[in-house]
């Protein structure tokens, strides 16, 4: 069920026309609530549902609890209702039901419909798309307003103190399996090759460029791992005890981390705890003796030297989460590994998990709630603990576990299937087929759909991505500078933790995760070098990234805000931060189209921006016109919006 009524434009969604409820503080009064609290939520019905009656459904205790809501004073074209919620679980589901008129002469447009998070539906469905209230205890309060800037630390910048050779060079003590490299040379789309080439990119390099990654409004870095390894990706550590000395050891972190921490800035590292690599001392000392205690730390067959390795890969042997001494070594406790780069001098501000969806997980084993709620205990209050999670994290997410997920399904596969380049042959995110180009329709249901199957908190703790180091470039996946605008706008404005790649501030291209790891064109950005196809410099991009990011930080609805949607067509979608302090509209257009109309009266508010220059955010050629009753939204080209508006309540 999309919108109840027929739509005047062709292929118009208009889903301001149907029952409206959201997560987000406009509509709940209260997102972290504790156990035995009382939550009031607030539902708007339009007059033309005709409804009867409308009731809050919520589960206790595994059973079903409907009850009447009471109905309020007449916003807009409908009527809020109001009812409280139980928060008699720690995860508690909810969502409302609409029944229609049994007047003949006012007929519904439906008998009764649900609305859940994932929209309204006309028929029954099954509870993983209720609304849910979490009871434990919240992710830090910091990561709701955070911008992060992921940093591949190799391929970022060499110090200027960092030795070279007189061609280029690293002059380096390498380790035998590195490949120097020049800082011009392209970076290779092979795997293998891609991870000996070593450009030299250090940490200290990461300082002296903390002014460009704060000068994009971003105040959070996150590190791909920085310990040794057997690859410049370092996703095979060989020691979690000590930075690796290519890129300038435990006192180059050190370093880092305060100049970070002196702006107000905070730093996330990156941890592999499904595996290690198969220099690591752990796994050297159980293949030497089958009698060793770091034998039980692996998947290892019987006596002899079969072991599992991740996805079949030898190098990395996989981590088996049921051996204590492990878990001790590696996540729980002060003692951990994890602990320790948490703890001054280099006081991380949280952890990222590579490979979280299968930590712990092998045939009948399945410990990874487990993993994730002893590293949150590690972890405290403070620090930020997100999954790496490439498809539906809902298992993951729904409990006092991970607080958050690299949002890959209900961020960056929606986007690139509406943006992508229409001719594109770029691999569809490991699907044997080239990248689909959707309409917003499509893309509207898999944004609203796929989130809805997480609480709303974890959205908003989430990392949302256009292209990471393991992704082609969003630049490459749209195709056009246009396009690649309104992507950056996008990342500032729906729920979740902007998380920009390092380089896409620039336009950068990347045809695999491999060939985007590029080294950043510092030569390019101070004018000293020359441009080519790969590393030329889109100074459009930059200042879009410069202006959404500044706009999400001057906005509490983009940064904590719930989300209404209100329109969709092939080439737009139209939505709503929605927050009590002003909400936000986003009309984002791929390309031009014509006049999206919206009545101002199911909108429930104006648009206060009369022209651009009043916009929160304006990109390209998006327009608008509010008048006479209707919000007439339109575009030239591609182009995105952020307007404030009055007061939805």
């Amino acid at each position: 069920m999309t919108a109840p009524f027929t739509p005047t434009a062709p292929g118009l969604d208009l889903f301001a026309a149907e029952p409206f409820h959201d997560s987000g503080p406009l509509c709940t009064s209260a997102s972290a609530p504790a156990l035995g609290d009382t939550v009031e939520v607030r539902l708007w019905v339009p007059d033309l549902w005709h409804a009867s009656a409308v009731a809050l459904r919520q589960v206790r205790d595994g059973e079903p609890v409907a009850t009447a809501l009471e109905r309020g004073p007449a916003d807009g074209a409908g009527h809020w209702f109001t009812g409280e919620v139980l928060v008699h679980n720690p995860v508690t589901r909810y969502r409302f039901c609409v029944v229609g008129s049994q007047d003949p002469s006012a007929p519904s447009p439906l008998p009764y419909a649900w609305v859940t998070a994932a929209g309204v539906r006309d028929h029954d469905v099954t509870d993983a798309e209720d609304f849910t209230l979490i009871a434990h205890t919240p992710a830090p309060d910091w990561v709701a307003d955070a911008i992060v800037y992921q940093i591949f630390p190799d391929r970022f910048a060499r110090a200027a103190h960092s030795p070279t050779t007189a061609d280029g060079l690293p002059d380096l003590d390498l380790p035998d399996w590195a490949e120097p490299m020049r800082w011009s040379d392209p970076a290779s789309e092979d795997g293998h090759r891609n991870g000996v080439q070593l450009f030299g990119g250090d940490l200290d390099g990461i300082i002296e460029h903390l002014d460009h990654i704060q000068g994009l409004g971003a105040d959070t870095v996150y590190l791909t791992p920085i310990f040794p390894a057997g690859s410049v990706h370092r996703y095979d550590a060989s020691a979690f005890e000590r930075v690796d000395p290519l890129l300038g050891g435990d006192d180059a972190l050190a370093r880092l981390s305060a100049a970070l921490h002196e702006r107000g800035m905070r730093l996330i590292l990156d941890l592999t705890t499904n595996h290690t690599g198969d220099r690591h001392a752990w796994f050297q000392a159980a293949l030497a003796d089958p009698t060793a205690p770091e034998r039980d730390f692996y998947l290892f067959s019987g006596d002899g030297d079969d072991y599992v390795g991740w996805l079949g890969v030898p190098s990395l042997p996989k981590l088996d989460h049921r051996a204590p001494a492990m878990r001790r070594a590696l996540y729980e406790g002060a003692d951990s590994v994890t602990a320790h780069w948490l703890a001054e001098p280099f006081s991380a501000d949280g952890w990222r998990i590579d490979v979280a969806n299968m930590t712990g997980r092998h045939g009948a084993q399945d410990l990874a709630h487990e993993v994730a709620r002893t590293m949150r205990r590690t972890l405290g209050r403070q620090h930020w603990l997100i999954a790496e999670h490439g498809h539906d994290a809902t298992r993951d997410l729904d409990g006092d576990g991970w607080h958050g997920t690299m949002n890959y399904a209900g961020f960056t596969r929606p986007l690139w299937a509406w943006l992508a380049d229409p001719d594109s042959d770029l691999n569809w995110l490991g699907l044997p087929m080239s990248i689909p180009r959707l309409p917003g329709g499509a893309a509207t249901r898999t944004l609203r759909g796929v989130n809805a199957q997480m609480p709303y908190p974890s959205r908003l703790h989430s990392q949302n991505l256009l292209s990471s180091h393991d992704t082609p470039r969003i630049r490459t996946v749209t195709g056009d500078a246009g396009r690649t605008r309104v992507a950056l706008g996008l990342l500032a404005c729906l729920p979740g933790v902007p998380t920009l790649f390092a380089g896409d501030e620039l336009g950068l291209h990347g045809l695999n995760g491999e060939h985007s790891r590029t080294p950043m064109p510092w030569d390019l950005i101070d004018g000293s070098g020359p441009a080519s196809a790969v590393t030329a410099i889109d100074h459009d991009a930059l200042t879009t990234v410069q202006r959404s990011f500044a706009a999400r930080a001057a906005s509490p609805a983009l940064r904590r805000g719930g989300i209404r949607w209100i329109a969709a067509t092939a080439d737009a979608l139209v939505f709503v931060r929605t927050h009590p302090e002003g909400s936000v509209l986003i009309h984002a257009a791929r390309t031009a189209h014509d006049a999206i109309e919206v009545p101002t009266d199911l909108l429930l508010g104006t648009v206060r921006a009369q022209n651009p220059s009043a916009a929160l955010l304006h990109v390209g050629g998006a327009a608008w016109a509010d008048g006479a009753g209707v919000l007439r939204l339109s575009a030239e080209g591609p182009g995105l919006s952020a307007l404030p508006l009055t007061d939805l309540t």
